[in-house]
């Protein structure tokens, strides 16, 4: 994330611009400035996450109590302050930073390969450098900091911008997070969240005034070097000629700055004495070697530009005020300054108008035939709320507007679309295939039709109260991370082929009906990591039709209607998703928290027939002796050693949490959303525990820690779940019952899934080939 080597730099070049401040002396200054106000810190979670997962264990599936309960002490810490804090997380992947993501998910998977031969060779959990975070932490991060009553939301796209735009907006105290793009973004100050100090509430200012004192530059020249030194939006390799082009002719190279430092230096030393001087005079294509990459280079730009900013690197005519008669009939505000930019062909002012709705200023361009001036907005959406689900877990109706207190659209609707606009208004010369990738988040072809079931999905996105389906039905296209999975164990399918049953059902709940095998219709994107996918092009899934009793509900009945009636049919289409229709009775007669996850270890045995008794016993085992552990207890868990094949499973359970928050949000909320929180269901050292001891054959009355109560509702929950298996014709038997050389997944069930999902059968056969070598004969 950020500016290439910007955050070296600034550590070894221009320490002073970093200063040690003390946040609650902060809020006291800013109680002052703003009266009546209270001090308010945006977050920029995701950068954040390493901070907060502190549990020293973090290679068996997450130790979910003692990170919940770290997020505890984060929050209470500001609270004890009166600071405010609001939390952005990422809500999509924009098409734009595609390579970049791809980029890092390969080199995570080279780091997984490292970590799973440590544990193979040492039996242990490698040191914090190899580091990985549990997966499907971020997911479960937004639904812990909701449940700690904390404003909690998802972006509609890369979320620095809305983090900068909300601290802009604002006023906050400050950005917490960690990322050199908030040096860049004239926003609130920007404060690390690596260097904070938990119980003195002291860390580091990064001041970009001071940068800009260093190098030479305005504030406003700040996203023009970002782009030239390359970020997530321009690749670093775009300007490397004319980056070493202005070194060779540096004068005043530092020995101390390194090469990357001095690069820095000097392209800011260029931008200062040469740009600055035809600033104005000469358009910024004819001093810089743009080419065929100049559409690129301006959205980077502009990706910096806040609303009610501009560039001086873009703006070819600063703002002028025009007559009172001219303000009043684009605004009834009189004497307001009214922007203009120049159209670089005819050299006439272009002005920009002003939408009386949203009292925002909206672009005019004059259309090349009728030589009228044309506004470049479109109609504003209806301002009319409607009815929402509510979550059983909130216990309240989701607004319609992402910022309650300020009722406007997110920055991503307007203020990027207005970027875009502007840009087109001063450089016709870009053309409009090529707006498409200026604006991937803008020009979006959504899967479904603009409507309140859209609306709604959109505020349970935005409010962070679902995962995924939002993306489903705005794009298309969804992705997931990587997962700790040893590509060298093929006796396990990887959690991307195992849920993807789960996923198509839903996508059929979410784009609509239609048959198997259907050759048109809609197709998902899928962007999963999985071992041997080069992630070159992402699978394209189909829907799986689904079977619900009394047919599939409407997203109408499933989000918006209150009758009685229709929270059992949301209960009935979440069995579906998982197939588990015919066991509602049971499951149903099984206490939360237990009936979420007795639903998945369903789904799992069914799926993977190369589960054993053992697992079974070790995953019911953990869940039963988690309700009776303290977080002291979990924290003292000592383990003999390290087992990969356990590390994966307990990986593959969680990434079976998420699926049960994207069915649940996707059939509107038949259950509480705590029933599937980590925290209340599974601990990764205490599944490891048992997942060793039930290996061992060790008897279930150890297991269950000679716990007598533990045991009845063991023994209930075990014949659910066999009974329920039994019923898709599988049999759950203990290791000593298998084949000796059966070691892989059903390749007749490697088959079933290929002929449903639409992804390439080539790939498919190459992971048959796979379990075919590692089997040795299949009889």
């Amino acid at each position: 994330m950020g500016v290439r080597g910007l955050q070296g730099f600034v550590g070894s070049t221009c320490p002073h611009i970093c200063t040690v401040v003390n946040i609650r002396e902060l809020a006291e200054h800013h109680r002052t400035k703003y009266p009546g106000h209270t001090p308010t810190i945006v977050v920029d979670a995701m950068c954040c996450l390493r901070y907060w997962y502190t549990p020293d264990s973090w290679i068996c599936g997450g130790q979910w109590r003692e990170y919940f309960s770290a997020l505890r002490d984060f929050v209470a810490a500001f609270e004890s302050a009166g600071i405010k804090l609001i939390f952005f997380f990422d809500g999509m992947v924009e098409p734009g930073k595609r390579d970049e993501w791809v980029k890092r998910r390969l080199k995570n998977n080279r780091e997984i390969s490292k970590i799973f031969h440590y544990i193979k060779s040492k039996r242990d959990q490698p040191g914090r450098n190899m580091f990985f975070i549990p997966s499907g932490l971020a997911i479960f991060t937004r639904f812990a900091l909701k449940s700690l009553g904390q404003e909690t939301f998802c972006s509609l796209q890369e979320a620095d911008y809305e983090v900068a735009a909300y601290g802009l907006q604002h006023h906050c105290l400050g950005i917490l997070g960690e990322d050199t793009d908030y040096l860049i973004y004239d926003t609130c100050p920007y404060l690390s969240i690596g260097d904070l100090c938990l119980e003195t509430l002291e860390t580091v200012m990064l001041c970009r005034e001071t940068l800009c004192e260093s190098l030479g530059l305005h504030v406003a020249d700040l996203p023009l070097l970002a782009c030239l030194l390359g970020n997530d939006i321009t690749p670093e390799g775009m300007f490397e000629s004319f980056r070493y082009k202005c070194l060779s002719s540096y004068a005043s190279v530092k020995e101390n700055a390194g090469k990357k430092g001095n690069i820095i230096l000097a392209v800011s030393d260029y931008i200062s004495k040469v740009l600055h001087l035809y600033q104005g005079e000469k358009k910024i294509e004819e001093l810089l070697p743009l080419g065929p990459n100049k559409a690129l280079f301006y959205k980077g730009v502009t990706s910096y530009l806040l609303p009610g900013q501009t560039s001086p690197w873009l703006v070819q005519k600063p703002k002028v005020v025009i007559t009172d008669k001219q303000v009043a009939s684009l605004n009834p505000e009189p004497k307001q300054e009214v922007p203009m930019c120049v159209d670089p062909e005819s050299k006439q002012d272009v002005p920009v108008c002003t939408d009386p709705e949203s009292m925002q200023e909206v672009p005019m361009c004059t259309d090349p035939e009728s030589k009228q001036e044309i506004p470049m907005c479109t109609d504003p959406e209806s301002k009319q709320e409607i009815p929402m689900c509510t979550d059983p877990e909130s216990k309240r109706e989701a607004s319609m507007c992402p910022y309650p207190e300020d009722k406007q659209k997110l920055p991503s609707e307007t203020e990027a679309q207005l970027n875009v606009q502007v840009l087109m208004c001063m450089h016709p010369e870009i053309k409009q295939e090529d707006t498409m990738d200026l604006e991937p988040e803008i020009k979006q072809v959504t899967m479904v039709s603009e409507s309140e079931v859209l609306k709604a999905a959109r505020m349970h996105h935005v409010h962070s109260e679902s995962y995924l389906v939002y993306n489903i039905m705005s794009s298309g296209e969804i992705e997931c991370s990587n997962t700790l999975e040893d590509e060298l164990d093929q006796a396990l399918p990887s959690q991307a082929f195992i849920y993807r049953p789960v996923r198509q059902r839903v996508y059929s709940l979410l784009l609509g009906d239609w048959k198997d095998g259907a050759s048109t219709g809609p197709v998902v994107k899928e962007w999963f990591v999985y071992p041997g996918n080069s992630l070159r092009h992402p699978d394209l899934v189909r829907p799986l039709q689904m079977t619900v009793q009394g047919g599939t509900p409407s997203l109408e009945v499933l989000w918006l209607s209150q009758e009685p009636a229709a929270q059992a049919r949301r209960l009935d289409s979440l069995l579906a998703c998982f197939n588990l229709s015919s066991s509602k009775e049971e499951l149903q007669a099984i206490e939360s928290p237990l009936r979420a996850l007795c639903c998945l270890l369903i789904y799992l045995f069914v799926q993977v027939d190369t589960l054993s008794l053992e697992d079974l016993h070790a995953f019911i085992a953990q869940a039963l002796c988690l309700q009776g552990k303290s977080t002291s207890q979990l924290v003292n868990l000592q383990l003999d050693y390290i087992n990969s094949r356990a590390v994966q499973l307990g990986s593959l359970l969680v990434r079976g949490l998420t699926m049960l928050v994207l069915v649940n949000s996707a059939c509107g909320f038949p259950w509480t959303t705590s029933e599937f929180m980590p925290w209340n269901v599974f601990d990764g050292k205490l599944f490891h525990q048992k997942y060793l001891q039930s290996e061992k054959g060790y008897a279930v009355e150890v297991l269950l820690e000679q716990n007598r109560s533990w045991l009845t509702k063991f023994h209930n929950l075990k014949a659910v779940v066999c009974k329920a298996c039994s019923k898709e014709s599988r049999r759950i038997v203990g290791r000593t019952h298998w084949n000796t050389h059966y070691t892989g997944v059903s390749p007749f069930h490697i088959v079933f899934t290929t002929l449903n999902s639409g992804q390439s059968f080539l790939r498919y056969c190459q992971c048959l080939q796979g379990v075919l070598d590692n089997q040795g004969a299949l009889h």
